[in-house]
């Protein structure tokens, strides 16, 4: 079995979302581990030099134990156009490390920069990020997402984001495309509806 990680966003020493990551391992240790005690990400962090200025990802790599933590700067992607493919890849409430999957299908991207997966006929994520589209009154990310990310997690707590199916043709109901993940803010990257190609 292949192990699973955590990437955290850690900025200026500040942990972001760690709730939100340390639900997922509990998750994933519940399916895979059930009758062990989960990893306690806090701990494992705090044995490492926590870098106090700039942004890192943290990833912790993981199955029944913690494998590896690493710090490592990070720089944001630019991203301005998506491409529609299939997939059939399985949606899970863990991240499992092995992304050949959806290295196969950003290799799809033909001259986008990324590509928006469609499943079962609806919508889900990027290759790397949740999505939320707006109708011009509300966000809107899918209901069954590929990954479910911390950040997506987080914002639907706060009310700030509504479930919902929604199928490649309803594209033309909304406005623009807004791509986050554990280290990209929601806003951060906000496309027009036009930046989506078939």
């Amino acid at each position: 079995m292949s192990p699973f990680v955590e990437s955290i966003k850690i900025k200026d020493g500040a942990v972001y979302r760690l709730k939100f990551h340390q639900d997922r391992v509990n998750k994933a240790f519940e399916i895979h581990y059930p009758d062990e005690e989960p990893i306690n990400l806090l701990e494992q962090i705090n044995q490492y030099g926590i870098p106090q200025k700039g942004i890192f990802k943290c990833r912790v790599l993981y199955d029944s134990y913690v494998e590896l933590v690493e710090f490592t700067p990070y720089v944001r992607r630019k991203i301005r156009t998506l491409k529609l493919v299939e997939t059939t890849i399985e949606s899970l409430a863990y991240k499992p490390e092995n992304r050949s999957e959806y290295d196969a299908a950003f290799a799809q991207r033909g001259e986008c920069d990324d590509v928006l997966l469609v499943k079962n006929g609806f919508l889900t994520d990027t290759s790397y990020c949740n999505i939320a589209l707006f109708d011009g009154k509300n966000w809107y990310t899918p209901r069954i997402p590929l990954l479910y990310g911390t950040n997506r997690a987080h914002l639907i707590s706060e009310g700030k984001l509504i479930e919902k199916d929604i199928k490649p043709a309803e594209l033309v109901n909304f406005q623009n495309i807004c791509l986050f993940n554990a280290m990209i803010e929601f806003g951060e990257i906000n496309l027009e509806i036009s930046a989506i190609h078939e």
